[in-house]
């Protein structure tokens, strides 16, 4: 619908729906047109006219009980002064909602920015709050967009700029990007140049809004406004789990475990996961020692043997491994004198007996699996022999419909059919569900679809939670039955899944194993019944 016209010269009339005094379109003002057009026509509960209401009250009851909030303060139900109202004060058309010139920001566009004087040099000359000589904490929880929110702020106009840029490159929903918009404005409403956003002040506030804080974070950092202080996860529990040993023996741990985390002159990092399970496991035994000695020298070479005597098999292997990495450092660092792990030998890690999956235990994964990303998870670990990790970091270039190439761990693999068909699948929902996305692997979530990282393995492994066939174990499984096709020759399987030669031959001496089993359990020899001529 059109918007009607003012002629030029028209006289001011009286809108018959509000009574607001103007040049006017009609017999209504344009306020009061689109009021009848949303609502059904009744009597006011405050006026007793008989008009298009809303909720019981006419637009003038509503403009009069608006224009009493505004004076007497911020009220967020106005039904109470809905039916107080005794009398109306009129008003000329336009004059609740006065515009001046000039651009026009906030929620659609309806907020002009505040006047700053200026002078020739173009800076701003008006009152500004300069840097106070200490830290003061910063209460966000207060924070009322209407009375608090300065949308010209240089900073937030780049902040929110640069959000828009993200958002476009990177996909983002329409809430996404409005939640973050909503960030923005909290934090940087009248942000001063030599600031910075504590995190530790903003992340409570916007998650008790409900808003998130890993996007704001992110444009934040990229503008170089974000102070992250909060306490990082690992320092926490690296807190909690040297709780309870002796100083000097926590001293030597912590330095250990951030050697092994960031690497030393010839030391390579390890993973977050590594670094895990090493203090995990040996953490009951540093307590042991603790209850007796002061620090790591005071530890024996009995000390070790008795932790070691009632561990078995592989645990005991992994335990010594770590205490030797322990003391190693230690001894490196100059903080003990001698290594009490020196020449404690171990029986070897025996690996087990790798034995094959049974069909129920197939059968069942295929039924857990719900979602096509799951599905094609499945079948790339059956199919494939595909670790998780490389599932989780499969890249959209590793896909070649056209020549049906599968490119895992830098190794290029035929395309079959099924895996074909699974893939084609898994890429159609997620153009459907996900068609702005920058992410480039090829499994994504929710989460995931709006960052460029890989998937959680918990997200992906969460399905097989509680079965036999886990994506490792198919991944076991298919390497195993690829052996037992060919005889166990390991420098096939090296060649078509890219392992090292070791796993290659521990999996081809498995399957020699199972072969030579299989063949004794079906020798006619060691059957009971008669052959040769007499068994016919």
């Amino acid at each position: 619908m059109t918007e009607a016209r003012i002629k030029p010269g028209k006289p001011a009339v009286s809108c018959i729906g509000c009574f607001a005094w103007g040049v006017l379109p009609g017999r209504r003002c344009r306020s009061c047109s689109t009021f009848d057009r949303l609502h059904q026509v009744g009597e006011c509960a405050a006026c007793g006219r008989t008009a298009a209401i809303k909720r019981g009250y006419c637009r003038l009851c509503w403009l009069q009980a608006s224009l009493q909030v505004k004076s007497d303060g911020r009220v967020y139900d106005m039904e109470p002064v809905l039916r107080e109202l005794r009398g109306q004060q009129l008003f000329f058309f336009g004059m609740h909602r006065l515009r001046q010139p000039g651009p026009l920001l906030g929620k659609q566009g309806r907020r002009r920015p505040r006047a700053q004087a200026a002078d020739a040099s173009g800076k701003a000359t008006g009152w500004i709050q300069l840097r106070l000589p200490f830290e003061v904490q910063h209460d966000y929880s207060g924070f009322d967009r209407r009375l608090h929110a300065d949308l010209a702020n240089p900073t937030l106009v780049q902040a929110r700029l640069a959000a828009r840029t993200f958002g476009e490159a990177r996909g983002w929903g329409r809430w996404l990007a409005k939640d973050v918009d909503r960030s923005l404005v909290i934090a940087l409403s009248g942000h001063t140049p030599d600031d910075t956003v504590r995190m530790s002040e903003l992340a409570p506030m916007l998650r008790a809004r409900g808003l998130g804080v890993e996007r704001t974070a992110e444009i934040l950092e990229h503008l170089g406004l974000l102070n992250d202080d909060r306490v990082p996860a690992f320092e926490a529990w690296l807190e909690r789990k040297l709780d309870g040993m002796t100083p000097g023996i926590s001293g030597d741990v912590e330095t250990w475990i951030r050697v092994l985390r960031s690497g030393g002159p010839r030391t390579s990092a390890r993973s977050p996961q590594t670094i895990f399970s090493y203090l995990n496991d040996i953490r009951p035994i540093l307590l042991t020692w603790s209850s007796d000695n002061d620090h790591l020298r005071e530890t024996t070479r009995d000390d070790v043997l008795t932790a070691m005597n009632v561990l078995h098999g592989s645990r005991r292997h992994f335990t010594l491994s770590v205490l030797r990495s322990l003391f190693g450092h230690c001894k490196k660092s100059g903080t003990i004198f001698r290594n009490p792990t020196f020449r404690i030998h171990h029986s070897g890690n025996d690996p087990g007996v790798i034995l094959p999956l049974q069909p129920e235990d197939i059968s069942a994964a295929i039924d857990a699996v719900t979602t096509p990303a799951h599905r094609l998870a499945l079948i790339l670990a059956a199919v494939h022999a595909a670790r998780t990790q490389d599932i989780r970091h499969l890249q959209l270039d590793d896909i070649d419909l056209g020549n049906r190439r599968l490119t895992l761990s830098g190794t290029a693999r035929p395309l079959d059919d099924l895996t074909h068909q699974a893939v084609l699948q898994w890429l159609t929902f997620r153009q459907t569900t996900c068609p702005n996305t920058a992410n480039p692997h090829a499994l994504i979530n929710r989460r995931s679809a709006v960052k460029t990282s890989a998937v959680g393995r918990v997200w992906l492994t969460k399905p097989f939670w509680g079965l036999e066939a886990t994506l490792e174990r198919l991944h076991v499984d298919r390497q195993l039955e690829e052996s037992l096709v060919h005889s166990g020759d390991p420098l096939h399987l090296a060649a078509m899944f890219g392992i090292h030669e070791n796993t290659a031959i521990r999996y081809a001496n498995a399957a020699r194993q199972l072969l030579t089993t299989t063949a004794e359990d079906q020798d006619p020899a060691s059957s009971n019944e008669p052959k040769g001529p007499t068994a016919l």
